[in-house]
């Protein structure tokens, strides 16, 4: 169904939107996926708080002129869906988590920080943990010294009252 100037100025002023907020942009081909897979990739992607969206190709090129998305504006080509995210790995992990377990979803690329992606690149950054996991890493390794050294001493409190005994 075609859309109308008025319909398609509306999508190019959402989805620029979108560009706008997003620091992370995936595109993954979807041929010959069933309703139901969409379904569930759109749910997951909705709780991860990433955008997922169905586009036509010269919408979402126009839409991401002037951008920091537009480095992959010639990757898109074919039946694609586009992913943006507020968060920098939330939309690379929900394509490649879901890519994992559906063969058909086909990850073409993406960009992030002005720079292009390729499929290995999307891979990586979905692979980065999220920033809970590397706040508590963090905080781990603050408190490992410091609880080293409670163990030391500690230990040197038990020598010289054992030591003391005898």
């Amino acid at each position: 169904m075609s859309l109308n100037r008025s319909e398609k100025e509306a999508v190019i002023s959402e989805v620029t939107g979108l560009a706008a907020k997003a620091q992370t942009l995936v595109m993954a081909e979807y041929r010959g996926i069933t309703v139901a897979a969409m379904t569930k990739l759109r749910s997951d992607a909705r709780k991860q708080g990433v955008s997922l969206s169905v586009l036509k190709n010269t919408l979402a090129r126009r839409a991401v002129a002037g951008s920091a998305f537009e480095v992959v504006s010639d990757q898109m080509t074919g039946p694609l869906i586009y992913g943006f995210s507020a968060d920098a790995v939330a939309a690379a992990r929900v394509v490649a988590d879901f890519a994992k377990t559906n063969d058909k979803l086909v990850i073409r690329g993406g960009a992030f920080a002005g720079k292009a992606l390729d499929v290995n690149g999307v891979k990586q950054l979905a692979s980065i943990p999220s920033k809970e996991v590397l706040l508590a890493q963090l905080c781990g390794l603050l408190k490992s010294p410091i609880s080293r050294t409670a163990v030391v001493l500690g230990a040197l409190a038990a020598k010289k009252g054992e030591t003391a005994a005898a």
